[in-house]
């Protein structure tokens, strides 16, 4: 039987942090573990029922390491942008340092994305996406995608949902050898993880964001 942390669910859904600095890079994450993570992410709701998701799991060297190569050139652009989460509200003495940590942490990724010992990329097939609003495609897989990063870290393992090497996605389908029609929609570096307080993020007061009946 697979060992589980004992998280009551508020605790699970709020303590599900992205684990960057923190990831393990030195220790191995069993098949069984991955797969058990993929069974629980497979019970999310899929539009029409269709279930077009496809879960590519990259742990050979090799591909991890050009995988990682794309995903550092594609945060290395983003970090000298102006919307990078280190150059975000340097006005603000409360949301400024929070802000420059995560930047650290996204450089501290790109540099060792190719070092983490599990890379998952959920993917769709979608045969022809929509020019407008995409929410009714991929609706279809993000559920499964946080039902996968819920179940890691009931048993002990951290991700982080990236999407920066969708930038050059067509590069990292050729080194997977996607066929044509499977999108990816994230990369999720998994494995174990360093301590264990990993506690609710501060975030803006809920009457801030919420609108009833009308905005």
């Amino acid at each position: 039987m697979t060992f589980t942390i004992p998280l009551n669910p508020d605790e699970l859904l709020t303590t599900t942090r992205t684990v960057r600095k923190r990831l393990d890079l030195t220790r191995p994450v069993p098949e069984e573990l991955i797969r058990d993570c993929l069974q629980i992410a497979l019970q999310a709701p899929s539009g029409s029922n269709q279930q077009h998701w496809h879960w590519i799991v990259v742990t050979d060297a090799d591909q991890r390491r050009a995988i990682g190569a794309f995903y550092r050139r594609a945060t290395l652009q983003y970090l000298a942008s102006p919307g990078a989460a280190g150059n975000l509200f340097a006005d603000d003495p409360e949301r400024s340092p929070v802000q420059v940590r995560v930047g650290d942490s996204v450089a501290y990724l790109a540099e060792h994305m190719a070092d983490v010992p599990v890379l998952v990329l959920p993917c769709l097939r979608v045969e022809n996406l929509p020019t407008g609003n995409q929410a009714g495609v991929w609706g279809s897989l993000h559920p499964a995608i946080w039902s996968f990063m819920l179940a890691a870290r009931a048993r002990g393992l951290g991700t982080a949902w990236t999407t920066l090497h969708l930038r050059h996605e067509a590069e990292v389908a050729a080194i997977l050898g996607l066929p044509d029609g499977i999108r990816q929609a994230a990369l999720i570096p998994t494995a174990y993880y360093t301590g264990t307080d990993f506690r609710p993020a501060a975030r803006q007061p809920l009457d801030e964001v919420l609108h009833w009946d009308r905005w």
